[in-house]
């Protein structure tokens, strides 16, 4: 029986880059965003289904999986990607701006995994995948609400890994510590190789889904080979 692959937060790049590796590998894919007017011509080169989904909502969240419920079923792949940025100096923040960003990019993490979480044991099986940043682990200034939000999201996953590995589930967190290419890119030279490929990106996360028991790791850093670290 064919794999079945949710991404949320679905776009241009790393997702899309991920929905058309799964494709290749044969995996039914749905694709989740609060905006699915963006999805059309990738739904239609992948096969996948879309969603309208915004993780910063409990009811729109749960919705999705009720929908993925009575279409594709329990998905065996779930991968978060949305995030949320306020920028500025702390004490010119807008607490609303920071309230929002962090709800996105962590609080949203925790409502998509507690919804796949709950049929993956049930299934006794699963994946689910958190992107995550530099500024997880390293908090940068004049960006306290994006540090926020990625270091929450790390904690979610290491907590995750630790309840659900035991059980079957494995949770993985990436450390994305540089920026992706996008197909018009400027900030580099052709061969420059200063930023990650999507691509190279998507075959990781499809390597971690596929890690076998004995040897599952939580966490994996992604960087270009020229990234200062």
């Amino acid at each position: 029986m064919a794999e079945t692959a949710l991404i949320v937060g679905a776009g241009a790049g790393l997702s899309a880059s991920l929905a058309r590796l799964c494709a290749k590998e044969g995996m039914k894919i749905a694709l989740a965003a609060r905006n699915t007017d963006k999805l059309g011509a990738l739904a239609a080169e992948t096969g996948a289904q879309t969603k309208a989904c915004d993780v910063a909502d409990k009811d729109s969240v749960a919705a999705l999986f009720s929908w993925l419920d009575g279409t594709m079923g329990t998905p065996d792949l779930v991968v978060f990607n949305p995030s949320k940025r306020a920028r500025g100096p702390l004490v010119d923040l807008d607490p609303d701006e920071v309230l929002a960003a962090t709800t996105v990019t962590c609080h949203g993490a925790f409502l998509v995994a507690q919804q796949a979480a709950k049929r993956m044991l049930a299934a006794g099986h699963g994946t689910i995948l958190f992107t995550g940043a530099s500024a997880g682990v390293k908090g940068y200034p004049q960006s306290a609400p994006f540090a926020m939000g990625k270091f929450g999201l790390r904690g979610l996953a290491q907590s995750m890994a630790r309840e659900l590995h035991p059980q079957n589930i494995h949770v993985g967190h990436f450390v994305i510590d540089g920026g992706i290419r996008t197909e018009s890119d400027t900030r580099e030279a052709p061969g420059e190789n200063k930023l990650l490929d999507p691509e190279a990106i998507a075959e990781t996360y499809l390597q971690f889904h596929r890690q076998p028991r004995s040897s599952w790791a939580w966490e994996i850093e992604l960087r270009p080979w020229k990234e200062a670290f």
